[in-house]
């Protein structure tokens, strides 16, 4: 098998996404626009970008471009590439009667019809395919999420370049597919990106039986099965993606590869004046047809005196292979990971990471988690992180490898972790004196509502500038990251909640808001474009530098904000912390010299060229890094901001969020009818997905289980009473209790006494949610006015429902549970999420935690 592992080359990601057209009305306007698709490429780009085959740099999203930026994008990528290049299209496809030929449809498309049908501002995947092969990449990876994608197999097959092209295809031939829901990626790409996200290495040839399989029971629009296509020759394949292994070492370069440099170089090398015209004029062959060509031109110049002397002195210098350098691992908070993975790209290829060898110092990967998880994980389970003992409690799956440095979003975090520190902790933290730099968290105000003067816009509490925006426009609104999940979210709590502890009831009123807040801040600003009658009238509290440096949905059609600085806001500030590991550092010198020398690079200029790119201020919290442009809607130089966030207050404020309101009720529902035999042990089943989200609940939060098995009047049976637990006595309890019963399940009667249960109980105001943990086998049962009444009664009492689907595609469109989710304002997760850390986080953010 010729198996590519690109890592290493120049590699490059192209990813199109077509989801709005300019012409969408008949006769000859495409059938619409398509929302999913600028999820897809999002999720793509992201998912690619922490593979290690694509860099970030190496990544280019073009989002609904007009023919002629499509082709100029196309012709970059096919330049730029000797690796591998994936070339990833979502929109319109369109055939033409009784062809062969695919049409991409671009932004600017119409169809002339009339006769043979005739695609304007749309590429046939023939022109796509020659343009593709024109470069020197050494794999082609073509991925089509359209209709009648399966046509491109059949002009793969009569393509004459096709060995070293790959091809994935959404769906079979002359079959057209439905684009889902428009707030999540569309159906192929969604297990597509579930795939890729999975960890370990994911070649070409895991990924296309994988996706049969993730689509298997789909139906396309003729309602044939939904079948995923696919083409390669014969023992092709190319890794795409490689999460959490280390990089393979330097290749030694190949005779071919080195007779290959030399003849491109022959003209630096000898000077035009030397080299014959004709000889300075060919445009070298690509490296797989070079063979036959190669050699005997270059024994012909070495017999004729061209180019002799400079072969032999090529290969003499030839650089000896370099030793695999440490591997840092470096964990940051989500909002920063952009901007530390530019950095450390930039880093791994600078002088300073260079030995005078041209080797590498040292290699970095970047990751991110969320930010309550970290500051737990090293402050209370550094000996679990180290070595995990159970599926419940692993940092190692939960947030990723021991990292060798931490680089959190406020220098509380370190406090937090070094005040509460177990006294067996195997984690010790040498965090740097000062931040790498400074970002205070604004409120990013829509334009049209935005203070009028500069005096509005600082120097008062962040209450006052609510309560002032919400006069100016009584539908305004205020969202705010997950505090959670990121320090900025974090960090606004401080200020929404102010000194007195009884404000944080009032704070979370003024931030409220229809389902789960967003993660990130770089998330928040992705969604609000969703519904413009939202973005319009709601601000949102993140880092600045965010209005510098924009978000990975820049294309998507933002209300302009202006930024307002509240003054009791602290500000984000990236702190340099060294983590070293007690008996887990054997080369503890090596990786001492690799961190020394990323942190000296990242205080220095090089560090402060990309943090001051991306929008920060100085360490100090002063002046703009880059005082050359200021982005739109930033102050140059606000007020004095808000000193750094003290340990103390990041705590009151996180224990205040997860109070407020007091504490939880959760009603799980386990189907334990026959048909989830096959889905009940280990960690993936359905006790052990709820077990794992027990540490979500605290000792005060209420909790209870129903093992839902059996029909008529007896549909369920009480396996933990709806009451407060020790989570060891309830993991105990639904440990030897939870059984498969042989019978079926009526999931709507279960729910209907589930919705009773709570309405009776909830009164004292708690959070309330229901966990229904099924296989949908008995969905048959969910049907009609029978779902009818269950979506009737979710919506009156209020009580969100987590469904969590063990069946693939579970939480498609217009499915049951998907529709019991979305009537009742919970989220519906199928095996296109990691379901133990989200139903964890589903559960967390209504109980109290750390029971």
């Amino acid at each position: 098998m010729n198996r590519l592992d690109p890592r290493g080359l120049v590699n490059r990601a192209l990813l199109v996404g077509v989801s709005q057209y300019d012409h969408t009305e008949p006769p000859d306007g495409v059938p619409g626009d398509l929302p999913a698709v600028k999820h897809n490429v999002l999720r793509l780009q992201k998912a690619l970008g922490h593979g290690q085959v694509f860099g970030e740099q190496d990544i280019k999203v073009v989002h609904s471009p007009l023919q002629g930026d499509f082709q100029a994008a196309l012709l970059s990528a096919v330049a730029e590439t000797d690796g591998v290049l994936l070339f990833y299209f979502a929109g319109h496809g369109a055939i033409p009667s009784g062809g062969d030929e695919l049409f991409l449809q671009m932004r600017n498309a119409r169809v002339v019809a009339g006769g043979p049908a005739v695609f304007l501002g749309a590429d046939p995947v023939s022109a796509v395919l020659a343009t593709l092969a024109s470069g020197r990449a050494e794999r082609i990876v073509l991925i089509l999420d359209c209709c009648f994608a399966g046509n491109a197999g059949r002009v793969w097959e009569a393509f004459d370049g096709h060995d070293r092209v790959l091809l994935l295809a959404s769906v079979q031939a002359n079959n057209r597919i439905d684009a889902g829901d428009p707030h999540t990626p569309t159906p192929y790409t969604e297990q597509l990106v579930g795939l890729l996200e999975q960890g370990g290495e994911i070649w070409f040839g895991d990924l296309t039986e994988r996706l049969r399989v993730r689509m298997k029971g789909r139906k396309t629009l003729r309602g044939e099965k939904w079948e995923p296509q696919d083409r390669a020759k014969s023992g092709e394949d190319v890794l795409l993606a490689a999460t959490g292994t280390a990089p393979p070492p330097p290749r030694r370069p190949t005779l071919l590869a080195v007779l290959l440099r030399f003849l491109r170089e022959l003209p630096g090398r000898l000077g035009p004046a030397r080299l014959p015209r004709r000889l300075r004029a060919i445009r070298w062959p690509r490296r797989r047809t070079m063979t036959r060509s190669v050699l005997p031109l270059v024994l012909a110049l070495a017999l004729i005196g061209f180019g002799g002397r400079a072969l032999t002195g090529f290969l003499s210098g030839d650089d000896p292979p370099c030793a695999p350098p440490p591997e840092l691992r470096v964990l940051t908070d989500p909002d920063l990971e952009q901007t530390v993975r530019a950095a450390a790209d930039t880093y791994l290829t600078s002088e300073a990471n260079t030995t005078g060898d041209g080797c590498r110092r040292s290699g970095i990967t970047v990751y991110s988690a969320g930010s309550s998880d970290v500051v737990t994980a090293l402050r209370t389970q550094s000996g679990i992180w180290q070595e995990p003992r159970d599926e419940d409690t692993n940092p190692q799956r939960d947030i990723g490898p021991q990292p060798d440095v931490w680089i959190p979003a406020s220098r509380a975090d370190v406090a937090r972790v070094e005040a509460g520190q177990d006294t067996d902790a195997v984690a010790v933290l040498s965090p740097d004196a000062e931040p790498l730099a400074y970002s205070p968290v604004v409120l990013a105000v829509p334009q049209n509502l935005a203070a009028e003067f500069k005096h509005e816009r600082t120097d008062l509490p962040l209450l006052d500038m609510i309560d002032d925006l919400t006069e100016r426009d009584d539908s305004a609104e205020v969202r705010r990251p997950d505090p959670e999940h990121s320090d900025v979210g974090l960090l606004a709590t401080v200020g929404l909640y102010g000194e007195d502890a009884r404000a944080a009831a009032r704070g979370e009123r003024l931030v409220a808001q229809p389902g789960s807040p967003s993660p990130t801040a770089a998330d928040l600003l992705c969604t609000l474009p969703d519904d413009d009658a939202v973005d319009n009238r709601t601000a949102a509290l993140v880092p600045e530098f965010l209005l510098r440096s924009g978000v990975g949905c820049d294309h998507t059609t933002r209300s302009p904000r202006m930024a307002q600085y509240p003054e009791d806001v602290p500000g984000v500030e990236p702190l340099f912390v060294r983590v070293r590991w007690l008996n887990g550092d054997d080369d503890r010198t090596a990786r001492d010299r690799a961190a020394d020398g990323f942190r000296d690079w990242l205080a220095g200029a090089g560090g402060r060229a990309v943090f001051a790119r991306d929008g920060f201020r100085s360490a100090d919290g002063g002046e703009l890094l880059d005082l050359t442009e200021v982005a739109d809607g930033v102050l140059r130089a606000p007020s004095p901001l808000d000193e750094s966030a003290g340990r103390k207050a990041m705590e009151r404020a996180l224990t205040e969020y997860r109070e407020a309101g007091g504490p939880g009720r959760v009603l799980f529902l386990l189907d334990s009818s026959g048909s989830m035999a096959g889905l009940w042990k280990g960690p993936s089943g359905g006790p052990g997905l709820l077990r794992q989200s027990l540490g979500g609940l605290g000792g005060e939060d209420e909790y209870g289980v129903w093992s839902v098995a059996g029909t008529g009047d007896r549909t369920h049976e009480t396996l933990l009473p709806l009451a407060s637990h020790r989570r060891a006595d309830a993991e105990r309890t639904v440990g030897s209790g939870a059984r498969v019963r042989d019978a079926e399940a009526d999931p709507g009667a279960a729910l209907l006494a589930a919705f009773a249960e709570l309405e009776r109980r909830g009164d004292d105001r708690r959070p309330q949610l229901i966990v229904h943990i099924t296989d949908g086998e008995d969905n048959t049962r969910l049907t009609g006015g029978r779902l009818e009444r269950v979506l009737d009664a979710a919506r009156e009492t209020g009580v969100p429902v987590t469904v969590v689907s063990l069946q693939s595609g579970g939480c498609d469109a217009g499915r049951a549970d998907r529709q019991v989710a979305d009537a009742s304002g919970g989220r519906c997760l199928d095996s296109g999420d990691d379901l133990g850390a989200a139903l964890h986080d589903e559960v967390a953010r209504t109980g109290t935690g750390e029971g």
